[in-house]
């Protein structure tokens, strides 16, 4: 069974960090709502679910895949471009292994964020410009040796899957406005809206996806998908999308 690492919001998760929207009310109690709907929904679709230690002082703690990439047995541990979000990768760090990974971390000079990593097979786009530097790229292929990692420009949001992410079948799918140069890819299919972008892959053709792009879900059901869609407008609130809160782990 696939296993997905979580982490409940903080309740200073009104206080995360943004950088290319305006702030705007949170609602936590709704944000716990939604997140134990996220949670359901993978349970609900085959997978299990592993707890990190929540961590209360950090309002962007949940959105756990920042802290790390895991691609085949081995997880690295990022170094946060931004200081405030650092302390959040420990606890994530022993977690991950105890499920049996061996851990490897990025150091300084690198940055690096999870959610500016799009893993498709072996290929491994990487955004730079944003949370993650140049060395932080370099030490990730370093610590992937079997992958092909490739940096890719992120500057109008804020992390490269905050832009796009994949189909089963490989093909990148982004909303155009937002992705800074959709040559980058092998194959690139625009969606109609921005959330359209943020898929997670629960297998079996089934597309875990945020409620608020419901034409981009009538898309997917047309190429043959299966869309799971949640509500995570809380999160939206916050730059998060549907990949950010879970470390998918699938061996």
């Amino acid at each position: 069974m696939p296993a997905a690492l979580i982490r409940r919001p903080s309740p200073r998760l009104a206080e995360g960090l943004i950088t290319h929207i305006e702030r705007t009310p949170v609602d936590a109690d709704l944000a716990v709502r939604q997140w134990q709907g996220y949670v359901d929904a993978l349970e609900a679709h085959g997978w299990s679910t592993v707890e990190v230690p929540a961590i209360d002082e950090c309002p962007d703690g949940v959105f756990i895949e920042d802290t790390m990439v895991v691609y085949g047995e081995v997880a690295v541990i990022a170094r946060s471009g931004a200081d405030e979000r650092r302390p959040e990768a420990a606890a994530a760090a022993r977690t991950v292994g105890e499920q049996g990974y061996r851990i490897t971390h990025i150091t300084d000079p690198g940055t690096l964020d999870g959610g500016d990593v799009l893993k498709i097979g072996s290929t491994v786009y990487v955004g730079l410009g944003g949370r993650t530097n140049a060395e932080g790229i370099r030490q990730l292929q370093e610590a992937l040796p079997a992958a092909d990692v490739r940096a890719v420009p992120v500057h109008k949001v804020l992390h490269l899957k905050s832009a796009v992410t994949a189909l089963p079948d490989g093909t990148v799918i982004g909303y155009e406005p937002l992705v800074d140069d959709a040559t980058a890819f092998d194959r690139f299919r625009a969606v109609p809206e921005e959330a359209g972008s943020h898929v997670v892959l629960l297998g079996e053709g089934r597309l875990l996806m945020a409620a608020s792009a419901p034409t981009s879900a009538e898309l997917f059901e047309q190429l043959g998908y299966t869309p799971v869609v949640v509500d995570i407008s809380e999160f939206e609130k916050l730059e998060g999308c549907v990949t950010c809160l879970s470390v998918r782990l699938r061996r």
